[in-house]
């Protein structure tokens, strides 16, 4: 407990479930934080701060609870927030479960709410970011393994994995963010996201670079360079996603072979 002159911020490990039981926490101990952090956080001045444990079953609960008081639409809604990278989306997801809680599913019309609104702007940064990657991601074929490296700002891994997995059923292959130093590891035996710090990667080889060649050859046999548009192109592919991409594909996509190359197909 604190007294009434201090804020009670809750740290937890950063994950999902963990923030869950922060909820669990808030209400068993009737306590009201006044913001939610990572243990990596920076404390703030006269606050007092608690360490939040991530249990499996406490968090269970809370999530089961979305969807009986609120909707199973809200676990969803919930879970893209937390991927976003919007500032002290913890306290405002914490404040939303607090509203939803007491409105059930009427809290899904109350967009103009200043808590509902900042979600659903996060979510909606969350989703534009993951359909770019699911068009921009370019592999790399590295012995048996097909590897790609992004740079995304939220974290769009549990989002993108799926989709590469049904894909790639058959397939091993590795998406490295480099942001937020995690990578999705796909093998025939399974799927698995996890943190990685550093990815090194070797030499590419003559078959890739035999590839990569043709890839050239074909943008440019089949461009129309009367429909050449940069300002179009720009608005495909943002240049936020070009240091994404292999050398061979971003020279030719600056020389406006790609752009022709989708312009030419629409």
């Amino acid at each position: 407990m604190t007294d009434g002159n201090t804020e009670l911020t809750y740290l937890y490990d950063g994950t999902f479930e963990g923030f869950l039981c922060c909820i669990y926490d808030s209400y068993v101990h009737k306590e009201v934080p006044t913001r939610i952090d990572t243990e990596d956080g920076m404390p703030m001045l006269f606050e007092a701060t608690k360490w939040i444990k991530t249990d499996w079953n406490h968090a269970q609960s809370i999530y089961a609870s979305l969807a009986k008081k609120i909707g199973m639409e809200a676990q969803e809604f919930l879970r893209d927030a937390f991927l976003s990278n919007a500032p002290n989306k913890e306290i405002y997801m914490y404040h939303y479960i607090c509203m939803g809680y007491k409105l059930g599913r009427k809290i899904f019309d109350y967009l103009t709410d200043p808590t509902v609104d900042y979600l659903v702007k996060a979510v909606k940064n969350v989703n534009r970011e993951c359909q770019k990657y699911l068009g921009f991601i370019r592999f790399t074929q590295y012995g048996d393994v097909m590897v790609a490296c992004i740079t995304p700002k939220n974290r769009v891994l549990p989002r993108l994995a799926p989709h590469f997995e049904n894909r790639f059923p058959d397939s091993s292959f590795l998406i490295y963010d480099k942001t937020h130093k995690m990578a999705v590891v796909k093998r025939p035996e399974g799927m698995v996201i996890t943190s990685m710090e550093k990815l090194t990667l070797p030499t590419i080889s003559d078959e890739e670079q035999a590839y990569r060649r043709l890839w050239k050859c074909f943008l440019k046999n089949i461009a129309i360079e009367e429909r050449t548009n940069p300002k179009c192109q720009m608005n495909l592919m943002p240049k936020r996603y070009w240091k994404d991409m292999d050398e061979d594909m971003l020279s030719e996509y600056k020389d406006g072979d790609l752009l022709r190359k989708i312009e030419g197909n629409a």
